[in-house]
């Protein structure tokens, strides 16, 4: 299973982005499917994620700002990122697994896309 991530790169503070994710080579659907993050010296942490059945959970830091979106009949993947911060610099990984559990992480990463948010 391969995840392939794009649409990262620099935006103004409050500006917009929107990522997308794609995953080939898996013979089976991707029941759950979102995003990650790392920032320099930090820990990877949760973003958002969706599962087939709409359900979503997200990280509190961008609540109102990202939005997660699906075609899971074509295992896509999207994060609209509105009202973006000098905080949310980060490269953001592409994550999906066969279950439907967003409570930890899935099993498959994408190679991950750098958002930097700078003036």
């Amino acid at each position: 299973v391969q995840l392939q991530a794009s649409g990262g790169g620099l935006v103004q503070p409050g500006g917009s982005l929107r990522l997308s994710c794609a995953a080939s080579g898996n013979r089976f659907a991707m029941n759950a499917m979102g995003w990650y993050r790392q920032a320099p010296g930090k820990q990877r942490e949760l973003v958002s994620v969706i599962s087939g059945g709409g359900r979503v959970k997200s990280a509190d830091a961008v609540k109102g700002r990202f939005s997660i979106s699906k075609e899971f009949d074509k295992s896509m993947v999207y994060l609209q990122m509105n009202s973006l911060r000098p905080e949310d610099t980060a490269v953001y990984y592409c994550n999906a697994d066969h279950s439907y559990n967003l409570e930890v992480p899935g099993q498959f990463w994408g190679q991950g896309t750098l958002v930097t948010v700078s003036s």
